[in-house]
């Protein structure tokens, strides 16, 4: 099971200063950062830490198999970004 970033994302990357995996992109230092539209989880490096639940400002973390039904493709948006940009 890996955490999944929705639409509440507000891009301010408290999220990848705690990450241990480093599986949380696009960083600042990557081409694409400034207009990016959110941060996305690699579901296949995430340990499943939940350290980034906590540091996100605005709830914006969820567990895959818990995301509220509003947001329920957002697991596959998230994965899907680390396919187009790898």
């Amino acid at each position: 099971m890996a955490y999944v970033i929705g639409p509440a994302c507000v891009a301010d990357y408290s999220c990848l200063e705690v990450c241990p995996a480093d599986c949380i992109r696009p960083r600042p230092d990557d081409p694409g950062f400034d207009s990016a539209e959110q941060l996305y989880i690699d579901p296949r490096s995430c340990i499943d830490c939940e350290a980034c639940v906590s540091a996100c400002p605005v709830g914006a973390v969820h567990e895959a198999t818990r995301l509220p039904t509003e947001i329920s493709g957002y697991a596959e948006h998230n994965a899907a970004w680390f396919e187009e940009t790898a």
